[in-house]
This record gives structure tokens, C-alpha cells and sequence, in this order.
């Protein structure tokens, strides 16, 4: 394959150890409510959950029966009652409702309210307000701020950031991100140098230094030396694109939650469906996971044969190499075979959604957005998906590519495809739209915001060269806009002079056909090599600046040649596509750095959208 690691890269620290704080803090609360009790655990913490402390070790500390959080009355017979929740007051008040009607039947209970990662001030409000905090109702705080969801990968599991944080002003979470950034400095520290872009990742910065400045200092050898904070909003068009690497299709197609995907009949082959996780102890799935989906059938071709050699191997032996084999490698080969058939058959089911006409023109579409030409030929074929009401969300992220590619649409163009839209879809997407548009994920341009005559002309030939015919260049190229110059700028979509040779990556554009380089990892990229912003204040200024770059307090040299200076964390504020990481990945092997990517929530462009439907809760 593509991706052999390179042998200077250095180790990964052992993140392991996160693991294990959150189990023994957690245990730590659950026997500060002694005897048996029920614990009742909101439905987004129940698989995060699972991967800190199986219902075993919940078993051995007293836990009796688990529930769901469900909003209805209790059934529980238990005294003591358990509550693991977000600090959500629509919770809250259930849990008031729960102990307000215990109260009224005469019904002695205690109730322990475990907030994680943290309690806010309005959960507390709404517990004195109705009157139940006090000897029988105590709170706590689980401080479960990072779940390891693989060597490199490290999640806070906030998916509501993206939403709390840039559509609604809600910064609450800003102490929380500052505060993982926080144990992974006192675990891992020091940091050489940290940088930064956004409005979001300026303020987590900050919320860290204060927590540091709070704590006491102690010396440790650094295990990560540079630290990169990004904002979601800085880059939108990367998670919009369709992902064709392998974890990415997985990812789009059947939901990986927490590192576990569960897949169904169509791929296990039976009348089951299973849960498998996806990290780099599946073997196969480690070789496959960054590569290009073209490659993978190739791949997983080669090793069903090479599996087949290693059966093979057992024709003529004796009985004493029968008796080896079977000791030492069948096991292995049976665990290799099951993931193998398990991987063909999800890249199967994958191939009959993805490989069909459709999608191959949908890839056509988005690569013509991203270069800025034959848009008039985009807007026909995003109009035939909205009107053939082939998905929702597709459509959706279709026309916020088509608007952020432009920088907004003229407003005939926005006028109609919005009349079209709700017209498929339905008028109650209303509130969608403002909720786009509030992003600048979806806008219409303002008067005054076209083309310059000059620019009007270049456009048009542009586009006669490229298209083979005459096309209105008022609609192809409304003006220049952020992404444009900015793709400019960094080389963001590469010459298309010769072909890409998927097999042979030559840079980052792989992840999308190479037909774009994501600019998140762009920005990592050009910061890494100018050890700073210097240079770039140009595209900073289109990026509405926030940039920082800071060196760290320990008296670390930064240019020392440690394996700690090329250890990278790259933490995404407000979400991570499995593509970026697949192109950090790439960027890694490619420069001996090896990078820790922690996000807020893995993303894509189907959750990011969900969480803008005008029905989001």
C-alpha cells in the first residue's frame, strides 16, 4: 500500500492512561452513594460509557440495574437512584419530576446527579428552584473530558458544540475544551509552542492558560511538543465534500459511534447484524482505512490470496507441524479471515451505493464548485437532485458548497433554488435556512457584491477554455470571493495538467480524487513549516484572523530535534472528518511528524447538517 509509516517517525504517548482516570474517578462517585442503587444514563453517554467501564465493573461497585434515560416515569424499585447525564436542564427537570412524584406517593428514595464532563450554573438553578437539592439529592461532577477512540484519534464527544458554540453563541463548552487541552499539558506536557486560528480556539487557549496559571507547576519529560487549535468555521468546504477515503465511506454509510460501527446483515453475510470497532488493532482495516476506496478492493484482494496461501501451508505437513501451525498461527489466520470477509462486505455495500452513475457525476459536480467552473452546469444538476428529492441532505450540502465556493449566490440563483428546495422538501425548512445563513453556510450576495466588468471578462474566458462553450459569467463566478483567493493562495485545488495516480499520493488532494487539498490541514501544514503565522497574514485576513502562535513557558527549545518536537496535536473545535485525519495521516508519514488529532466530535457533512434542520433539538 501507499502508506508505509516511516521508520524515524517517533511513538505515540500511551493515552490509555485517560482511560483509566475516568474509570477510577467515576467509580470513585458511584461508591460515594453506598449500597446497591440503579444508575440511569443519557442515551449519547451510554457508548462512551461502554469504553471507559463495562456493565461488569459497574456490577462490582453496586450498580443493580441500568436504564436509559427516557423521559417517563420511572419503573425502578431501587432506594437509591443514579442519574450520569449532560448538563442538559430538559434532564434536570425530569429528574425533579422523578423525586417531586416519589415525594408525593411517600416514596423514600436517595438520588445522587453525576454532570459530566462538568455542572453548569443553570442545572443547579433549576434544582433549588424546584425545591430537591439537599440531603436526599447530592450532585457531582464526572470529569470525563477525553475518550481515546484509537492510538491517534482522541474525542471529547460533545457533538453539540458545533451547534451551541456557532449557531446559537453559546460558549459554554469553551472551558471544557480548555480544560481537556489541560489534562493533556499536565499528563503530557510541556507544549513547546501552540497555535491557533478562530474566535473559538483563541478563547480555549486563554481558558487553559488561566487553568494553568491556577494549578500547580510540575517538571515531566514532554511527550507532545506542539499544539495546533482550528476552528470548525474556518474551514467549512472540507467536511461539504463527498469522502472516498475508506474510513470516511464507513463513516457516511453506517454511523461510527465511539470507534464501534455496527454492521448489517447485507454485510456480515448472515441474518445478524454485529458491532465491530474500528481501530488500528483490526489489522486489515489499519491498511485500508486512509487509502483512496479505489484502492481498496485491490488491496483486500491480495490478501484473501495471501490468506489462502497461509491455509495452504498445512497440505504435507506432519504431525508435529500440524501441531505448531495450529498453536501458533491459526488463531491469527481465523481473526484475519473474519475481518477480511467483514471488510469485503461492507466495501461491497459501499460499492452499491457509491459507485453508481449518480455518485460519479455528484464527485464531477463538487470538483467543478471547487475549481469555479461550469457552475451554471452545477446549478442544473443540484436542481435535478433537488427536484428528483434524491435526499435532503444532500441537496442541503450541495447548494452550502455551491454558496460557499462563490461566496454566496446571486439572488435569482438563491431565490430559485431556495423556492425549489422548499417546494421538494417542505416550507417548515425555513428555519434551516436562516440557521445557514446565520453560519454563512448558505447566503445570498448583497448589491454591489458582483464582478467588476474587468473580472466579468476573465471569468467568461476562463470559462470558454474550460467548458468548450459561452456561459454567463455574472452566474459562474459571482466575485472574488474568500475561497477563491484563499484557494489561491495555499494551492488548495492542484493543476489538473496530469493524471493523479490514487495509488501514489503525491500530497493531501488524495483524500478527495485529488481534486483538493482540505485547507484545516493546509493551515497545520504552512504554520508546521514557518514555525508560525509569518507569511501568511494574507490568508489570515480572509480568515477573519484570531491566529496566534505561542511559545510555550517551560524554557523547551523548540528547535531541539526530540521525539517530542514531532509529536503534533491538532485539536478541532466544533468537529473532524475522518478525511482530514486520513490527511494528517498522509502529511505525517511524509514529514516524520506524527500528529494526535482531538476533536470535539467526529463529523461529517450529514451530522453537521442534521444538527441546522430547523427540527433539531
Amino acid at each position: 500500500m501507499a502508506h508505509s509509516a516511516r521508520r524515524d517517525c517517533p511513538e505515540l504517548p500511551d493515552f490509555s492512561l485517560l482511560k483509566r482516570l475516568a474509570r477510577d474517578q467515576l467509580i470513585y462517585l458511584l461508591e460515594q452513594l453506598p449500597g446497591k442503587k440503579d444508575l440511569f444514563i443519557e442515551p449519547d453517554l451510554m457508548s462512551p460509557l461502554d469504553r471507559i467501564a463495562n456493565v461488569s465493573t459497574l456490577k462490582q461497585h453496586e450498580v443493580d440495574k441500568l436504564y436509559k434515560v427516557e423521559y417517563k416515569p420511572v419503573i425502578s424499585t431501587s432506594d437509591q437512584l443514579c442519574f450520569l447525564i449532560r448538563p442538559r436542564i430538559q434532564t434536570v427537570k425530569w429528574i425533579c419530576d422523578v423525586a417531586n412524584a416519589d415525594k408525593a406517593a411517600g416514596k423514600f428514595r436517595r438520588y445522587k446527579i453525576i454532570f459530566t464532563p462538568q455542572k453548569f450554573y443553570s442545572c443547579d438553578a433549576v434544582l433549588e428552584e424546584q425545591g430537591i437539592i439537599g440531603e436526599y439529592v447530592t450532585t457531582d461532577e464526572w470529569s470525563f473530558y477525553l475518550l481515546p477512540l484509537d492510538d491517534d484519534i482522541i474525542s471529547l464527544e460533545l457533538p453539540e458544540f458545533f451547534r451551541d458554540n456557532f449557531l446559537a453563541g453559546d460558549q459554554r463548552w469553551v472551558r471544557t475544551a480548555g480544560s481537556a487541552l489541560h489534562l493533556l499539558h499536565s499528563l503530557y506536557g510541556p507544549f513547546s509552542k501552540i497555535y491557533g486560528i478562530g474566535r473559538c480556539s483563541k478563547m480555549a487557549y486563554e481558558s487553559w492558560r488561566e487553568q494553568v496559571a491556577e494549578g500547580e507547576q510540575r517538571a515531566q519529560k514532554a511527550e507532545i511538543g506542539k499544539v495546533f487549535l482550528i476552528d470548525r468555521d474556518v474551514d467549512f468546504v472540507t467536511p461539504l465534500c463527498s469522502q472516498v477515503v475508506y474510513e470516511g465511506l464507513v463513516d457516511d454509510i453506517f454511523r461510527i459511534k465511539c470507534g464501534c460501527v455496527e454492521f448489517g446483515p447485507e454485510v456480515t453475510s448472515t441474518d445478524k447484524s454485529m458491532k465491530v470497532m474500528l481501530n488500528s488493532q483490526d489489522k486489515v482495516f489499519n491498511e485500508i482505512r486512509n487509502e483512496h476506496f479505489s484502492n481498496v478492493f485491490g488491496f483486500l484482494s491480495q490478501k484473501a490470496r495471501n490468506l489462502q496461501t497461509a491455509y495452504d501451508k498445512r497440505r504435507g505437513m506432519d504431525i508435529k507441524q500440524m501441531k505448531t501451525f495450529v498453536s501458533d498461527e491459526l488463531k491469527g489466520l481465523k481473526q484475519e479471515h473474519r475481518l477480511l470477509s467483514l471488510h469485503i462486505g461492507a466495501s461491497e455495500s459501499i460499492m452499491k451505493k457509491k459507485t453508481k452513475q449518480d455518485f460519479q457525476e455528484l464527485l464531477k459536480t463538487e470538483h467543478s464548485l471547487l475549481e469555479g467552473f461550469e457552475i451554471r452546469e452545477s446549478i442544473s444538476f443540484i436542481e435535478e437532485h433537488i427536484n428528483r428529492q434524491v435526499s435532503m441532505i444532500e441537496s442541503l450540502r450541495l447548494l452550502c458548497l455551491l454558496s460557499i465556493t462563490e461566496n454566496g449566490l446571486l439572488p435569482k440563483d438563491f431565490r430559485s433554488l431556495k423556492t425549489q428546495y422548499l417546494q421538494s422538501y417542505g416550507v417548515d425548512h425555513l428555519l434551516t435556512f436562516a440557521n445557514l445563513r446565520q453560519l454563512g453556510l448558505l447566503v445570498e450576495q448583497q448589491p454591489g457584491e458582483t464582478m467588476t466588468v474587468m473580472e466579468s471578462k476573465v471569468g467568461k474566458l476562463v470559462n470558454d477554455k474550460t467548458g468548450g462553450k459561452l456561459t454567463d459569467a455574472f452566474s459562474s463566478l459571482a466575485r472574488k470571493s474568500h475561497f477563491r483567493a484563499l484557494s489561491r493562495k495555499l494551492n488548495l485545488v492542484p493543476k489538473s495538467d496530469e493524471e493523479y495516480d490514487l495509488r501514489v499520493p503525491r500530497d493531501m488532494a488524495y483524500i478527495f480524487s485529488g481534486a483538493y487539498v482540505p485547507l484545516s490541514c493546509k493551515l497545520v501544514e504552512q504554520v508546521l513549516d514557518r514555525d508560525g503565522w509569518t507569511g501568511l497574514e494574507e490568508v489570515t485576513k480572509l480568515l477573519n484572523g484570531h491566529e496566534f502562535a505561542v511559545t510555550g513557558n517551560n524554557g523547551a527549545d523548540s528547535k531541539a530535534k526530540s521525539d517530542a518536537q514531532r509529536i503534533v496535536l491538532v485539536m478541532f473545535l466544533g468537529g473532524c472528518t475522518f478525511s482530514e485525519i486520513s490527511a494528517l495521516r498522509f502529511l505525517g508519514r511524509e514529514r516524520g511528524f506524527r500528529f494526535i488529532v482531538v476533536t470535539t466530535a467526529i463529523t461529517n457533512s450529514s451530522r453537521i447538517l442534521e444538527s441546522l434542520l430547523d427540527n433539531h433539538v
